[in-house]
């Protein structure tokens, strides 16, 4: 790949520019907003003039539900040997693409794909070359597809180091309902709940409902595009757990019954669905997409203070100690915060020595 037309310099668009034009590629940037493909070229993504003939590969990174419009326009106009979208739905695009009247021969240099990545934050002011590091970035080629095509895709995929995952595309559509669409209302219903809520109530907040509540941060304008272009498995999902809710509302009912017997039954409801979240929670892949594993938390308190942070690091690497993930739950009120180390557990002894012989005041 020597060149590229990126259509739509949104946070993704912008991120995948600027890792192909780290990696030589020659990248023009096109957005119906000019001054978006601006600022995104000013940021080292690529050239906002329009490239003098066909590219090797066109990008179209606009919203789900006008995802074939532009495709059926670039194809018409020839700008591309080779066409890929990063929507968040597959099996839409596509299908609208067959009911526009394109020519098979045109159909098939299309491939839909769909990086897993992404941040609360859009636009390209929110984009970085890293964006889709370690990610696994879904293709859905047909039998149809060009090879050509499909080796245009991968080498995108190796340019953006993230990685390549195979799938049909409403398979794919399906899976995304289930670990991003459908999470992402229920966070919202959540925390939905806080906009009316007591101020004393607000300000107990803690880590749990930081992490539950971090992704309702995200536009909703972009949202109403990618839940109205995949509403159906959504809606599955959503009755799923509306019927859950119903179970768990009539156990926690029950718990506050006079009645033994029931508030036995109210008990082993609950405890049902708590163990069924269990079970569902170590399924979700851990470091670098491997099975989760069970690492051991140091905690240390910080003040909220520049450098404080890197200090922790750097002394946990002196004592030989690799991070395997790290959370701050920060003090409300306070200029403090909770550092949570995560560590292999034979390695816990030895980093909790070696920090409190450094000065850290630690917490169990």
């Amino acid at each position: 790949m020597r060149t590229a037309l990126v259509i739509g310099t949104g946070l993704i668009g912008t991120s995948a520019a600027l890792a192909l034009t780290r990696r030589g590629v020659t990248v023009h940037l096109t957005d119906h907003d000019p001054a978006q493909a601006r600022t995104a070229a000013a940021l080292g993504a690529g050239t906002d003039e329009p490239p003098q003939g066909r590219v090797d590969l066109a990008l179209i990174a606009a919203p789900p539900a006008h995802v074939a419009a532009v495709l059926a326009d670039a194809m018409r106009r020839d700008l591309a040997h080779g066409y890929l979208d990063v929507a968040s739905v597959k099996g839409g695009p596509r299908r609208e693409l067959e009911a526009l009247g394109l020519d098979e021969a045109v159909l098939a240099r299309y491939l839909g794909t769909h990086p897993m990545s992404g941040r609360e934050k859009s636009g390209p002011l929110a984009a970085t070359a890293d964006l889709f590091e370690g990610r696994p970035w879904v293709l859905t080629p047909t039998r149809d597809t060009d090879t050509e095509v499909l080796n245009l895709a991968l080498e995108l995929v190796s340019h953006c180091r993230a990685v390549p995952v195979v799938m049909d595309a409403d398979a794919h559509d399906r899976a995304v309902a289930l670990v991003s669409h459908m999470p992402h209302l229920v966070s919202s219903l959540v925390a939905a709940r806080l906009e009316n809520a007591e101020e004393a109530a607000v300000r107990l907040c803690g880590q749990g409902i930081r992490d539950v509540t971090r992704i309702a941060a995200s536009d909703p304008r972009m949202w109403i595009d990618i839940l109205s272009a995949n509403p159906g498995p959504v809606a599955d999902l959503l009755t799923d757990v509306s019927a859950d809710l119903d179970e768990t509302v009539r156990a926690l009912r029950a718990l506050q019954s006079a009645d033994e017997d029931k508030r036995r039954t109210g008990g082993a409801g609950i405890e049902d669905v708590l163990r069924r979240g269990n079970a569902g929670q170590v399924r979700v892949p851990g470091k670098h997409g491997s099975a989760p594993r069970a690492y051991q938390t140091v905690a240390v308190l910080i003040d909220d203070q520049p450098g404080q942070l890197a200090r922790i690091f750097a002394d946990a690497g002196r004592a030989g100690v690799n991070i395997e993930d790290v959370r701050i739950e920060h003090a409300t009120g306070q200029q403090a915060g909770l550092v949570q180390l995560m560590v292999e557990p034979g390695a816990a002894p030895g980093l909790t020595e070696a920090l409190r012989e450094r000065g850290w005041a630690l917490r169990q």
